[in-house]
This record gives C-alpha cells, sequence and structure tokens, in this order.
C-alpha cells in the first residue's frame, strides 16, 4: 500500500515543478512578445538575437535565468549587457505558475489561469514602455476568453464565469470604458482613456466575470492613485501626466487570479454578518 501511494502522489508533486518549468519557458517568450510586439516584428522568426551585435543568441545561452546568471548579464560575442529585465520577467512568470500550481490541482481552469497570468504580463509591460495595448493581443484575448467560458460550461469545468456572465462582463466593460473616455474627453478637452485600456477591460471581463473585474478595476484605479500623487509629489509630475492604466489593471488582473475570491469572498461575508 504505502508504494501505490507513493505513486498516486508523484505526479501531484511534480505538478508544481513542471509548472515552474514550463512558466519560466513561456517568460522567456513572454519577453520575445514584449519586445517586438510594439515594433511589428514577428515573435516567431527570427531567433532571438544580441540587440547589440544582432548575432543569433545560440539554444545553450537562452535558457531561462540560468543563461544570464552564466554569462554574468553579458553577450557571449560581444560582451555588451544584458537588461537584467530579461531574466526578471522568466522568473516572475514561473513563479506565477508555481504560485497558481500549489494552489490548484492540474486542471483545464489551471492551464488557462497561466496563460492570463502570461498575457497580462506582456499587456502590463508592454504599456509601460509605449503606452499601447496591442491589439493583436487584445481582441483575441476577448474571444479566448468567451470560448473558454463556453467550453467550461460545456465539460463542467469548475470556476470561472458562465458563458452568459463572460459576454455580458466583456461587453460591459467595454461600454463603460467607452463611457468614462467620453466623458473625460468632454469635460477635459483630451483623451483619458486609449481603445486599448477599452480593450483589456472587456478580455478581463471575459475571462474573470464582473464581480473580479470590477475588483481588477478598483485595484487598479487605486493603484494608479497613489502612484500618480506620488509623482506629482516626488517630480512635479501635473495631474495631466499619462499614467499607463494598462499597466495597472494587468497587474491587478494577475492579484486578482490569485486573491480575487477571496477577497470577494471576505467582501460578501462582512456585509452578511
Amino acid at each position: 500500500m504505502p508504494e501505490n501511494d507513493a505513486l498516486v502522489e508523484a505526479p501531484g508533486a511534480l505538478w508544481p515543478l513542471a509548472a515552474l518549468a514550463i512558466g519560466l519557458v513561456a517568460g522567456s517568450f513572454a519577453n520575445v512578445c514584449i519586445h517586438r510586439l510594439p515594433l511589428g516584428e514577428s515573435v516567431a522568426t527570427p531567433r532571438s538575437r544580441c540587440p547589440a551585435c544582432r548575432t543569433p543568441i545560440a539554444a545553450v545561452d537562452n535558457v531561462p535565468v540560468l543563461s544570464y546568471l552564466v554569462l554574468r548579464g553579458r553577450c557571449r560575442h560581444c560582451r555588451a549587457p544584458i537588461s537584467w529585465r530579461y531574466p526578471a520577467v522568466e522568473a516572475a512568470n514561473g513563479l506565477l505558475y508555481l504560485g497558481l500550481a500549489l494552489r490548484d490541482a492540474p486542471s483545464p481552469r489551471a492551464v488557462v489561469d497561466m496563460a492570463l497570468a502570461t498575457t497580462l504580463l506582456v499587456l502590463s509591460l508592454i504599456d509601460l514602455d509605449h503606452q499601447i495595448l496591442p491589439n493583436v493581443i487584445t481582441r483575441p484575448g476577448i474571444a479566448a476568453g468567451i470560448a473558454v467560458s463556453v467550453t467550461a460550461w460545456a465539460l463542467g469545468w469548475n470556476g470561472g464565469p458562465t458563458p452568459l456572465e463572460s459576454l455580458a462582463s466583456a461587453i460591459g466593460g467595454y461600454v463603460a470604458f467607452a463611457a468614462i473616455a467620453a466623458a473625460y474627453r468632454r469635460t477635459r478637452g483630451a483623451e483619458g482613456l486609449g481603445q486599448g485600456d477599452w480593450k483589456l477591460a472587456a478580455m478581463l471581463g471575459a475571462f474573470l466575470g464582473w464581480e473580479r473585474m470590477l475588483l481588477t478595476v478598483l485595484l487598479a484605479s487605486i493603484a494608479g492613485t497613489v502612484v500618480g500623487l506620488a509623482l506629482m509629489t516626488a517630480r512635479g509630475k501635473s495631474s495631466r501626466h499619462p499614467l499607463p492604466l494598462g499597466t495597472f489593471l494587468g497587474f491587478a488582473g494577475i492579484f486578482v487570479l490569485f486573491a480575487g475570491t477571496g477577497m470577494l469572498d471576505w467582501y460578501k461575508g462582512f456585509f452578511r454578518g
């Protein structure tokens, strides 16, 4: 009996390690997306190259995190420094996958959450760097969120919004952000929310449902306000200085993936009590 129990438990014990390894590899691909998509380049070809000397990076030098440490953060060929953010993104994505694997047993829902976490990480950093949220991610992301809800409903997966809630939340998120943008434009005479933010809100609604989407928006708004006030105080920025809302929405969405259900349960229980 003990031997059989050990065999049964082995896959569960390996799941977090496998998720970490897959997360590191997915984080490496996330770096490619973050760098190339804003430039309109293919994420498939050509192979990864050194930004300085343009030499293709060999497979042995492209192992997530480890290669950066072995090469001491420099290109093997020209010795130009490599940004610390590359291994940071890889490590962050690996830890996100590990956290989700420790929370959930192997399941389609866990895989969906992992893919969503990587997508939000990519969007957050692209918006931080370029103040854009590429349509090539957000538009398919909306469709994917609705498709996942339909598939989950058909196959009986637990968790996630129903197809109707997913569709309604996507539409509601888009329309609400569009209305806020229109009101801001009329009252302030300037753009307040780009259309990329509208589509990201719709994508969050499609994947998370209306309750967790609203919580994401609330947390992103609070974080954006705090950061904005800090910049105004420390650097003398004006209230019109643009902030990448997509970055705050993306990171808040990742947080809600982990803690959103618990926060909502506490909130509802508080008022029931």
